[in-house]
């Protein structure tokens, strides 16, 4: 079963947040086949903490006017690594060390990319 149409909708939205925060290296997966709890990974990377905030909120922010609320955040205090669970769709706004120590993307490499269209030119990465 492939991601949901609502899913893409808010992949799109929380990217292009967290592009118009100059965050970059913004990738998505459609995890839908793997797991059952989210269709989506969102990740992101942040130069430094205070961004890492600034991403955050800004996704937070245009996702809840589109109708959707966050269900769960983790990771908040430290801005090192935020995780937001919105349901259909989970996004990883990391701090440029966490993001290359962690490498998430290695995990879910067998996973679809979702093609993310954002303005500024930042592009989706092929699997």
């Amino acid at each position: 079963m492939a991601a949901t149409d609502h899913a893409l909708h808010l992949t799109q939205l929380a990217a292009q947040a967290a592009a118009d925060k100059q965050a970059t290296d913004l990738v998505a997966f459609d995890v839908s086949e793997r797991l059952a709890l989210t269709d989506v990974f969102l990740i992101v990377t942040a130069k430094n903490e205070p961004q890492v905030g600034a991403v955050v909120d800004a996704i937070e922010e245009a996702l809840f006017k589109d109708g959707s609320k966050v269900l769960r955040r983790e990771g908040e205090g430290e801005k090192r690594w935020v995780l937001l669970d919105f349901g259909d769709i989970v996004v990883h706004v990391q701090h440029a060390e966490e993001r290359q120590l962690y490498s998430l993307e290695r995990l879910w490499r067998d996973c679809p990319a979702i093609a993310l269209s954002v303005d500024e030119g930042v592009a989706a990465v092929e699997a």
